[in-house]
C-alpha cells in the first residue's frame, strides 16, 4: 500500500491534473469543439487512472485489515458517492430544444473561432509583408552605405594622390628656385668678371696708346721743338700709365669695395637680429640683463680673435700650397688673397665656434655664472666668425675697437644705450663693439654710461666703485685687473675681453 501511495506522491499526479486543467482553461475559447472534447476525454482518462490507483490502494488497505475493518467507511462514504455518480449518469436526456440551442451556441462559437483564425492569418500576412518591406529597406540602406564607403575611399585616394602631387610640385618648385638662385649667383659672378674684363681692357688700351706713342717718338724724326713737346707728352703719359704697368690689379682688389659694404651691412644685421635672438635665449637662464649683454659682448670679441687666428693659419696653408707652382704677372700675395676670397667656404667655422666656447667656459667671470648654457648662442658665434674671417681679406682689414670698463665715452665710436646716464662720460660696460678700419669707425658700437664705473665680477656679486683713471695709463686705455701681475686674457675683466 505504501509503495502505491509513494508512487502517486512522487509522480505528482494531482499537480499534473491541475496543470492540465489550467492550460485547458486558457485555451478553451481558442481551440475548436473537437479539441475541447478530446481534452475532456483526456482528463477523464487521466482521472480514471488516478482512481484506479486509489482503488488499488483501497483494496490493499482492505486486505491488510480484518473482515470488519473499514466497512463503516465504505458504507458511509464510498457507496453514497458511487450512488450519486450513477444517479447523475442516469439523468434524463435533454429535450430537443435544449439540444438545438446548444448546437446553435456551438456553431456560433466555431464561427467566432474561424473568424479569429482568419483575422490572425490576415494579421500574420500583413506583418510578414511589413517585415519583407523593412528587410528590403534595410538592404537598400546597406547598399547606400556601401556606396558611401566606396565614395569615401575614392575621395581619400584622390586626396592622397593630390597631396602627393602637391608635394612633388613643391619639391619641383624648390628645386627650380634653388637652380634659379644658383643661376643668379653665376650671373653675378659673370657680371663681376665682365667688369674685371672691362677694366683690364681699359688698362690694355692705355698700354697700347703708351706703346704707340713711344714708337712714334722713336721712329719719327721731328724738329727739336716737336720732339721736346712729344717727349713731354710721353713723359706725362708714362707718369699717368706707370701705376697700371707697375701694379697688376687682382680680383680681391677689384671686389674689395663691394665686399667691404657687404660685411659692414652683415655686421649691422648681427647687431639687429642675431644679437637680440641670443639675448632672448640667454634671458631664459639668466635674469640679469647686464650679465647677458656682457656675455654677448665677450662672445663677439672672442669670435673676432679666433677668426683672425684662423685666417692667419689658413693664409699660411695657402702660401705653402701656392708657392710651389706660382707664376704669372700677379704677385704671390695677391694670388694667395684671391685664393682665400674664392675659397672662403673651406674655412672650418665649427672649429672656431668650439674654440670660442672653450675660451668662454675658461673665463672666470662666465664660468661662475650658474645655469649658463653657452651653446645656445652658437648661431651668433658662428655668424660672427664668418663675418670676421671675411673682414680679414679686406685691405686694410676691419677690426674691433679696443674697449674697457671705465674708459672715456667717445661719441664718434659709440652711441649710448637707452638707459644710460647722458650726463656721464664714463663707460660702465659695452653692449656692442665698434667696427674700425684704420682710424675711421665703419659702424658705431653701443655702450652704457653711468655716473661711476663699476667693477663687474659676475652676477650676484657686489660691484665696488673704483677710480678707473691710472697714473700710468690714459683714461681710454685703462684696465681693471683682478690680478695686476698678469696681462693674460683670463686675468682681464669681462669688458677687456
Amino acid at each position: 500500500m505504501s509503495e502505491a501511495l509513494n508512487f502517486l506522491i512522487s509522480n505528482s499526479c494531482f499537480n499534473g491534473v491541475l496543470d492540465k486543467l489550467q492550460k485547458w482553461q486558457q485555451e478553451y475559447h481558442v481551440i475548436s469543439c473537437d479539441e475541447n472534447m478530446n481534452r475532456c476525454c483526456e482528463m477523464i482518462e487521466f482521472t480514471a487512472k488516478i482512481q484506479g490507483q486509489l482503488f488499488a490502494i483501497l483494496n490493499s488497505i482492505a486486505a491488510e485489515g480484518k473482515h470488519t475493518d473499514g466497512v463503516s467507511a465504505i458504507k458511509t462514504r464510498l457507496l453514497p458517492c458511487l450512488g450519486t455518480c450513477f444517479s447523475t449518469s442516469r439523468l434524463p436526456i435533454a429535450s430537443s430544444d435544449a439540444s438545438f440551442s446548444l448546437t446553435q451556441d456551438l456553431a456560433e462559437k466555431e464561427r467566432k473561432i474561424t473568424e479569429l483564425n482568419s483575422c490572425n492569418k490576415n494579421d500574420m500576412q500583413w506583418m510578414e509583408s511589413q517585415l519583407c518591406s523593412t528587410r528590403l529597406q534595410l538592404d537598400s540602406v546597406k547598399a547606400e552605405l556601401d556606396d558611401a564607403h566606396r565614395d569615401l575611399d575614392k575621395t581619400k585616394s584622390k586626396t592622397v594622390t593630390t597631396l602627393l602631387a602637391t608635394e612633388d610640385e613643391l619639391r619641383t618648385l624648390k628645386d627650380d628656385l634653388r637652380s634659379a638662385q644658383l643661376q643668379i649667383e653665376l650671373y653675378k659672378k659673370k657680371l663681376d668678371s665682365y667688369h674685371d674684363y672691362d677694366r683690364q681692357v681699359s688698362m690694355l688700351r692705355d698700354e697700347v696708346s703708351y706703346l704707340s706713342a713711344d714708337r712714334l717718338a722713336r721712329s719719327s724724326s721731328l724738329s727739336p721743338l716737336v720732339r721736346s713737346s712729344t717727349l713731354s707728352a710721353l713723359s706725362g703719359l708714362r707718369r699717368s700709365s706707370s701705376p697700371i704697368r707697375s701694379e697688376t690689379t687682382s680680383r680681391a682688389q677689384l671686389t674689395s669695395s663691394s665686399r667691404l659694404l657687404r660685411v659692414v651691412s652683415r655686421f649691422s644685421d648681427l647687431y639687429a637680429v642675431e644679437r637680440k635672438e641670443a639675448q632672448l635665449q640667454l634671458q631664459q637662464y639668466i635674469s640679469d640683463l647686464e650679465t647677458v649683454q656682457r656675455i654677448i659682448f665677450i662672445a663677439v670679441v672672442e669670435s673676432f680673435k679666433t677668426a683672425k687666428l684662423a685666417y692667419r693659419l689658413f693664409r699660411l696653408r695657402a702660401r705653402k700650397t701656392l708657392s710651389a707652382f706660382h707664376f704669372g704677372p700677379e704677385s704671390l700675395e695677391d694670388t694667395i688673397l684671391d685664393y682665400i676670397v674664392k675659397n672662403q667656404d673651406l674655412y672650418d667655422v665649427q672649429t672656431s665656434v668650439d674654440d670660442v666656447l672653450s675660451a668662454m667656459n675658461l673665463n672666470p667671470h662666465i664660468a661662475s655664472i650658474p645655469k649658463a648654457n653657452l651653446d645656445i648662442i652658437s648661431p651668433l658665434i658662428r655668424e660672427t666668425c664668418k663675418v670676421a674671417f671675411t673682414m680679414q681679406t679686406l685691405d686694410p682689414p676691419l677690426y674691433l675697437e679696443f674697449a674697457s670698463d671705465g674708459e672715456h665715452f667717445i661719441s664718434s665710436k659709440y652711441r649710448r644705450s637707452h638707459d644710460s646716464d647722458l650726463s656721464s662720460h664714463r663707460v660702465m660696460y659695452h653692449i656692442w663693439p665698434a667696427l674700425m678700419q684704420g682710424n675711421a669707425a665703419r659702424t658705431k658700437g653701443e655702450a652704457v654710461t653711468r655716473g661711476a664705473a663699476l667693477v663687474w665680477s659676475g652676477p650676484g656679486s657686489s660691484c665696488g666703485v673704483g677710480n678707473v683713471r691710472s697714473r700710468s695709463l690714459s683714461p681710454t686705455r685703462s684696465f681693471i685687473y683682478k690680478d695686476r701681475r698678469s696681462l693674460s686674457p683670463d686675468a682681464l675683466s669681462a669688458s677687456c675681453l
